[in-house]
């Protein structure tokens, strides 16, 4: 009977040792190609090439996680006052204010698009804050079409995070977060949204930069990503290549859409706010009690620091954590609760993400030595600092040469409509009839206006007033759209 092959091929490469042995020259070169070869092969099973990292495609991992994502759409209620009279006060007149009350108001929809994931199989969603603020209705619709009424669990608007409820008993499939501190530049991920109302998007790319600022909110740590993420994208997820979520996608820098430059709040940040949403409905973030401000490399030289580094503190709240644990204006916080502290705005994050109430110690510069203070944290949602900090309602301002109201943008403008962050002018909020730029629309938004940029509503009124006198009486303005297109417009003026 034969043998195996295995079991021939052994036999025989003992057979053919044996009778070789005796040649030792023969040997030493047959083992000297064995041994390289070997060698050969074990450095390239330690060191794999790229290309076997590169997905050869993205299909199957989308099929399985487009369940889990959904597209939100909701609704609001705008209500204008109209003119009850057939005629207009002249501009400036006592009595247009006297009865700007007294027309008759006039309701209509508002609708905001964007995107989602599910967290849990009982329904649980998260999105923006920006997607959902000041929303009545939110409807959340699955690649399979169906659709459900959603409820706010809670929201935060300094994070930009939001946590909705389904209202449903159905069951459904969702993801997990990974650990985005892990995730590193040059890392594959792919972003599933509902760009332009277009739902079920995917789009891929790599992790372009980590821990990036960008001047949107005050606690910042974007992971910046050329997945290609337009108007819509907002609150769906930046999976990895393990199919858990990287981070939720929520800002991009560009004025018309993708320019490869988008930004999403890493899921680590986002957990630890979406956890205390659901056990509590509002945030409990670490408080000091400082107002600080950069390092720089002259202060550090002053103070003979190594380098400039550190938070230099400005001001002490009266009262606060710091102010009672010893901490004093001009001293250098080099070091919070372990943590270094290279750069000033790594310590409100930092702080923020501490329990309150945990006793920290600080490692602090101070007369040109290091010394430890301990410190035990408030809650900055009750400290005056949030107070104070709390954004009020834009004030709303007549331009009664061009017949509008407008106030200025605010950062939530920037982040809900996913603009430029250095974009700024006049929102308009009201255009009346005969207003000669009556062809605009409410919440467009004017940037320019005579070839400057408009910063506030008297600079405008002056501009306008002085093309007014001019022969031409003509004034070229700069808008952004409600598709946030920037467009310039020659305006006639009566």
């Amino acid at each position: 009977e034969r043998l195996p092959i295995k079991v021939w091929r052994n036999n025989f490469c003992i057979s053919w040792f044996f009778n070789n042995l005796v040649h030792e020259d023969f040997m030493r070169v047959i083992l000297k190609k064995y041994f390289t070869l070997i060698l050969l092969f074990s450095i390239a099973t330690i060191f794999p090439t790229n290309s076997q990292d590169r997905p050869a495609s993205f299909a199957d991992l989308a099929e399985k996680l487009m369940p889990s994502v959904v597209n939100i759409s909701t609704t609001t209620t705008v209500v204008q006052n109209t003119n009850p009279f057939p005629f207009e006060f002249p501009p400036g007149s006592p009595f247009g204010d006297m009865f700007k009350e007294f027309g008759s108001p006039q309701k209509r929809k508002a609708s905001a698009l964007g995107s989602g994931f599910v967290i849990d199989k009982n329904g649980t969603v998260i999105t923006n804050n920006h997607v959902i603020k000041g929303a009545e209705d939110i409807v959340v619709r699955f690649s399979n079409d169906k659709e459900y009424k959603a409820e706010i669990i809670g929201a935060d608007p300094l994070s930009d995070v939001a946590v909705l409820k389904i209202k449903s008993e159905d069951k459904f499939k969702p993801v997990k977060f990974a650990n985005s501190d892990k995730a590193r530049i040059g890392d594959w991920v792919i972003a599933i949204g509902n760009p332009f109302g277009l739902g079920g998007t995917v789009t891929s790319g790599i992790i372009s930069a980590r821990n990036r600022n960008i001047g949107l909110s005050r606690y910042e740590d974007f992971i910046q990503t050329d997945a290609s993420i337009n108007t819509g994208n907002s609150g769906g997820p930046l999976f990895n290549m393990d199919g858990d979520v990287i981070g939720i996608n929520t800002a991009i820098l560009g004025q018309q859409g993708s320019i490869g430059i988008g930004f999403a709040i890493p899921s680590n940040s986002a957990k630890q706010v979406i956890d205390q949403l659901i056990e509590f409905g509002e945030t409990k973030r670490g408080w000091l009690g400082v107002r600080i401000q950069n390092v720089t490399k002259e202060i550090a030289d002053i103070e003979k620091l190594c380098k400039a580094r550190g938070a230099l503190v400005a001001s002490v709240a009266p009262g606060s954590p710091s102010d009672k644990g010893g901490i004093k204006d001009g001293d250098i916080i080099l070091e919070f609760d372990g943590k270094k502290i290279n750069e000033m705005r790594e310590l409100p994050l930092i702080v923020a993400q501490t329990k309150v109430g945990k006793v920290v110690k600080l490692k602090v510069w101070r007369n040109k030595k290091e010394i430890t203070k301990t410190i035990t944290l408030g809650r900055l949602e009750t400290s005056e600092d949030f107070k104070a900090e709390t954004p009020s309602v834009p004030k709303v301002e007549v331009i009664n040469s061009l017949k509008i109201e407008v106030r200025p943008t605010t950062k939530e403008d920037i982040i809900q409509r996913q603009l430029p962050p250095n974009v700024s002018g006049l929102v308009i909020t009201k255009i009346e009839p005969d207003s000669p730029i009556n062809y605009l629309k409410i919440n467009d938004i004017i940037v320019e206006a005579g070839k400057r940029r408009v910063k506030s509503a008297n600079q405008l009124n002056n501009l306008v007033n002085t093309a007014l006198k001019s022969q031409n009486k003509t004034i070229l303005i700069a808008i952004f759209n409600n598709q946030n297109q920037k467009r310039y417009i020659g305006v006639k003026l009566d």
